[in-house]
């Protein structure tokens, strides 16, 4: 049969109804495998180069002020020139950046192997690279947790005003609106103040004596007075979602405040919590630093990055890079986790990527 005929036919064509082969399926469609939400994010997340070399950084920063410090050969809190029965050797103090000391050149000549002092040492004598190191893990520690303290707390306080409404709405934000009205710095001062000398008799003999009471005293100051820009922002998130239609169908279907809390409300505001999150931990940082400047930071000998650059002020204009290296590594870190959350908000966000 003529082809035109065949087109004009109202016979059913059997060979139309074959199934597909599979080189009929890769020319007509480009498969690619299913992927999650999550899956998406990564990718796009790879995609931007500066998120990316800012996590990597961040990565180097963390890896490094974890793992150094067991294989360096000094110490944070050893005092190089003081040794016991014999006299201080002054020679270790103030040493510029790989500068050995008397004794140090002394055992070189000898033929002995000694290890440099990257960044000289401190006026008491100790090794300035381990102690940076060493900072800058209890900055990034004391940001870390303090962040998800306040993440927890305000992720909790948030989503209930904004979910509830009503009167439950109105006592929580006139909480909030107080705790705004308090002078910031003031507050953390006196809190600092009035909570370091409590602290220290309570963690007498306990696991946490180690870390000390400014610590402590720090993350309580977080718990108590910083959870409240996350709260208001989350609940700002869940008011404007609660409404949509995904949400009354699930209220409809019987799920509960919580389920639909978890599930649809907070997954939906997740640009803002990590935006907000990774913007927690610098604000952190420089909270404890300016604590640690007016001596209600971390306990001696324990260095932070904020400690240190407060004990560099002493000799600012014979050592000038003392002040300069920990001011360094700190704008590093803020920059990187800056960048870092704006990547992770773009690559997130279902808002962005619709």
């Amino acid at each position: 049969m003529d082809s035109n005929l065949k087109r004009l036919s109202m016979q059913v064509n059997v060979d139309d109804l074959l199934p597909a082969s599979e080189k009929e399926k890769e020319y007509m469609v480009k498969m690619r495998p299913s992927t999650t939400a999550f899956q998406d994010g990564v990718r796009r997340l790879r995609k931007n180069k500066v998120a990316m070399v800012s996590f990597w950084i961040i990565l180097l920063i963390t890896v490094a002020s974890i793992f150094v410090p067991f294989f360096w050969p000094y110490k944070y809190e050893s005092m190089l020139g003081v040794r016991p029965g014999r006299p201080v050797d002054a020679s270790y103090n103030n040493l510029k950046p790989f500068e050995y000391a008397k004794s140090e050149k002394t055992r070189m000549e000898a033929g002995e192997k000694v290890f440099p002092h990257v960044f000289g040492t401190d006026s008491s004598g100790r090794d300035y690279f381990i102690r940076i190191v060493y900072g800058t893990r209890i900055s990034l520690a004391v940001g870390f947790f303090a962040s998800i303290i306040v993440l927890v707390i305000g992720l909790l306080v948030g989503s209930i005003a904004g979910y509830a409404g009503g009167v439950v709405d109105i006592i929580i934000m006139r909480i909030v609106d107080v705790i705004y009205s308090l002078p910031d710095m003031l507050m953390v001062i006196l809190l600092a103040s009035v909570l370091r000398e409590p602290l220290g008799k309570a963690l007498e003999g306990t696991v946490l004596e180690k870390i000390g009471s400014n610590i402590i005293s720090l993350f309580i100051i977080f718990a108590l007075l910083y959870w409240v820009s996350m709260s208001r922002l989350i609940r700002g998130q869940i008011l404007s979602l609660r409404e949509q239609e995904y949400v009354l169908a699930s209220r409809a279907s019987g799920a509960k405040a919580g389920w639909v809390i978890r599930n649809h409300l907070i997954p939906n505001s997740i640009s803002v919590i990590v935006i907000s999150t990774a913007l927690q931990i610098p604000n952190a940082i420089f909270t404890e630093s300016y604590l640690s400047f007016l001596g209600l930071g971390v306990n001696a000998p324990m260095p932070s990055l904020g400690s240190l650059a407060s004990d560099a002020l002493n000799g600012l204009k014979s050592y000038p890079y003392r002040l300069v290296i920990p001011a360094v590594v700190i704008s590093l870190i803020v920059l990187s986790l800056n960048l870092f959350g704006d990547g992770m908000r773009d690559a997130f966000d279902p808002k962005l990527n619709e």
